[in-house]
Order: structure tokens, then C-alpha cells, then sequence
């Protein structure tokens, strides 16, 4: 009996252990893997609001009568918030230029190059003791490296030659006077060098700028536009190169600094369509000028000859033009001839414009040009300034040649 009992608490013991086991094991498969050392600790989203059942009691809050509010009273216009304005961008300020009288004498400093070179040089050597056929030599070389030209040189050295031999003893002040009379006779004093800005009809003055891209053609342009503001003109731009979108864009910048409307047309557009319109309005606003950029590609005779003969025809179903002038950049000399010779054929020109002589020693080519066309030179650029393009003046230019 004892036994059976005995064999009865083991039986119950085992089991209890058992049990045990099993529980202690299932406790330990509910339980989740602690995270490791190095990941990041998650925060719980926000709980959801609860709705139906679960929702919270509102909380009382006091509340505002429609007499607390205050409503507009019927027909009181209600004021709303108007967007701010867009910005609008400022005019360009209006540039006043200095008078164009004078400035020739203004920028005598600018010849600096072609002083050396021409003036002074062919002082320096009629200063000489002796002037032997070698030192004739010399003075002819210098003016012919000077782009005076060919036969004006030899008409020049051939007076040189009598007057000096007439003169006897020389002194300087005296070889200065005779070289300055030389000189002003073949640079020209009978041109009538005045720019023709003026119609005689009721219509504004037309002048059309003519030449190969790369002279200054466009930039002489704008400066025209300042040396007739200056004396008081008001002025009409005709942007007519519109093979380049960057003339046009040039010029209306030009045009803005002086208050001048630029009258433009699309790229590649027919350039007689655009002076046409532009006198068009010069004449509607009452323009006392209307100034034209025309397209200087000078890939055929021909080609150039069609369209500025186009332009000239389309234009004067206006009025006449007053005055056409001819860009030529001074630095390339002779090269710079047979440009000239190309366009004078073209169209009737009535006056030269050479540019970037301040960067030359070939200051001869004022001679050369107006012998070769026989037109005068009427303006010159003197450097990159908005005004720095000057109206010719013989004797000035002939004083800053030779110097003090």
C-alpha cells in the first residue's frame, strides 16, 4: 500500500514539471527578439482618432452670436486684396552727348600713332643739314608707308623739293609752316565736308551707312545718332542688317542711351522693307533724321548691288536721300581702296567715314581715299567712346600730325 502511494506523488510531481516546461516554452516564443545594439529605436505612429462608440465627448466651448461676428451690412462693397503689381523694368536713362563742334581738337591725343610716323617724321628729316637725294628717299617711303598713296607722294615731294630749295637756310618754325601748307593742300580744304542731314522737303534728312561688316559700320551708326542729338536733332534708327541679330540688338542699345527709336524687322528679313518703314515713321513723328544701318556682305558685286540699290529705290518712295556714307576702318590701308572702289560703283556715295584711326600710322589714307573716290571724308573715329567719332577738320588734323 505504501508503495502504491508513493508511485501516486511521483506520477504527480513528474507531471507538475512538465507542465512547467511546456508553459515556460511558450512564454518564450511570444516574446520578440530583442533588437540589436546598432539599429535605430522606432517610435509608434500616433493613435488613430476614435470614432462611433469609442469617439470622445466634446469638449463646451463658448461660441459667437451673428451680432458678435459682425457681418457687412447688405450692399457695403467688401474690399478684397489686390496682388501687388508686377515690377516694372526702369527706362534706361537718357545720355545728353557732349557737343560735336571741336571734338577733333578734343581727341588730337588719339593721332598719337599716326603723328610719329607721318608729321613728325617728315619733320625730322626736312630738318636735316643736307637733304640729299637719299633723304628725299626716306620722305618718300614715309608717306608711302603712311598710305598717302602713290601719286599723291610724288606730287608732295616734288613741291617739297622746289619750296625748300627756294627757302634756302631753314629753320624749324619755317620747315613746320611749309610742311603744314604741303600738307593741307593734299588732305583738301575746298570739300564741303558738312553732313547733309536736312531735306528740303517737309520730310525728315535720310542718310544711309553703307559698308563691310567689321569696319564700325553699326557702332558709326549709334555715334551718328549722338553727334546729331547733340546739336539738338531728334532721330529715327533703321536697323536694315537684319543678316545679324546681334546689329540689330547693337543698335536699339545704341539708340536707347540717346532716347532714338530703333524701327527693326525679323532676322533675315527683306532690309528694304525695314528703312522703308523706318522713314515711314520718322516722317509721322516729325524726325528731324532718320539714320540706316544697311548689311555690308560683300560676297558679290552683283548681290550687294541688288539689295542696296533695293533699299535706295524702296527709301526715296519718301523722299531723297541726303546723304550716303561709306564705312572704311583706316587700320587696313590700301585694302581698305578696294572696298571703296566696290561700293562707290554700287551707290552714289557723298561721304567717308574712317574709323579706328587712332590705332593706325597710316593716317595718309584720309588722301588716299578722297583722291581715289573723290569724295570727301567727313567723320572720323578716333576710339571706342560713345564719343569718339568726330567731324573732320583739315586743319586740326593736320596741326595734331605734325604736333606742338
Amino acid at each position: 500500500m505504501e508503495f502504491v502511494i508513493l508511485a501516486v506523488v511521483i506520477a504527480l510531481v513528474a507531471i507538475g514539471v512538465i507542465s512547467g516546461l511546456v508553459v515556460s516554452s511558450r512564454r518564450k516564443k511570444q516574446l520578440p527578439p530583442a533588437p540589436p545594439p546598432s539599429a535605430p529605436t522606432i517610435t509608434a505612429p500616433p493613435a488613430e482618432p476614435h470614432v462611433g462608440e469609442e469617439a470622445e465627448t466634446p469638449r463646451e466651448e463658448p461660441r459667437r452670436t451673428i451680432e458678435e461676428v459682425g457681418l457687412p451690412e447688405a450692399g457695403t462693397p467688401v474690399a478684397l486684396e489686390e496682388p501687388p503689381a508686377p515690377a516694372v523694368p526702369e527706362a534706361p536713362a537718357i545720355e545728353i552727348p557732349e557737343p560735336a563742334a571741336g571734338r577733333l581738337i578734343r581727341l588730337r591725343a588719339r593721332l598719337a600713332r599716326s603723328q610719329s610716323t607721318l608729321g613728325k617724321g617728315l619733320l625730322t628729316l626736312l630738318s636735316r643739314e643736307r637733304l640729299d637725294d637719299e633723304t628725299w628717299e626716306e620722305i618718300e617711303d614715309t608717306l608711302l608707308t603712311a598710305d598717302v598713296g602713290v601719286t599723291p607722294t610724288q606730287e608732295l615731294v616734288e613741291r617739297l623739293r622746289e619750296r625748300v630749295k627756294v627757302l634756302g637756310t631753314r629753320t624749324h618754325e619755317e620747315l613746320r609752316s611749309l610742311l603744314r601748307e604741303e600738307l593741307l593742300t593734299l588732305v583738301g580744304t575746298d570739300f564741303d565736308r558738312s553732313l547733309n542731314t536736312e531735306s528740303d522737303l517737309d520730310t525728315p534728312g535720310i542718310v544711309m551707312i553703307v559698308g563691310v561688316n567689321g569696319t564700325g559700320k553699326t557702332t558709326t551708326t549709334g555715334k551718328l545718332a549722338r553727334v546729331l542729338v547733340a546739336d539738338g536733332k531728334s532721330v529715327v534708327l533703321g536697323a536694315a542688317d537684319t543678316f545679324r541679330a546681334a546689329a540689330t540688338e547693337q543698335l536699339q542699345t545704341w539708340g536707347e542711351r540717346v532716347g532714338a527709336r530703333t524701327v527693326r524687322g525679323p532676322e533675315g528679313g527683306d532690309p528694304a522693307s525695314v528703312a522703308f518703314d523706318a522713314v515711314k515713321e520718322g516722317i509721322a513723328e516729325g524726325a528731324d533724321a532718320v539714320i540706316i544701318d544697311t548689311a555690308g556682305r560683300l560676297h558679290t558685286k552683283t548681290g550687294l548691288m541688288d539689295e542696296l540699290g533695293k533699299v535706295k529705290r524702296v527709301v526715296e518712295k519718301h523722299a531723297p536721300l541726303d546723304e550716303i556714307l561709306l564705312v572704311l576702318d583706316a587700320t587696313t590701308g590700301q585694302n581698305g581702296l578696294v572696298q571703296a572702289r566696290v561700293f562707290a560703283e554700287v551707290v552714289d556715295i557723298t561721304g567717308i567715314v574712317l574709323t579706328k584711326l587712332d590705332g593706325t600710322a597710316k593716317g595718309g589714307i584720309v588722301v588716299a581715299v578722297q583722291r581715289e573716290l573723290g569724295v570727301p571724308v567727313k567723320l572720323v573715329g578716333l576710339g571706342e567712346g560713345p564719343d569718339d567719332l568726330a567731324p573732320f577738320e583739315p586743319e586740326a588734323f593736320v596741326d595734331a600730325l605734325i604736333g606742338d
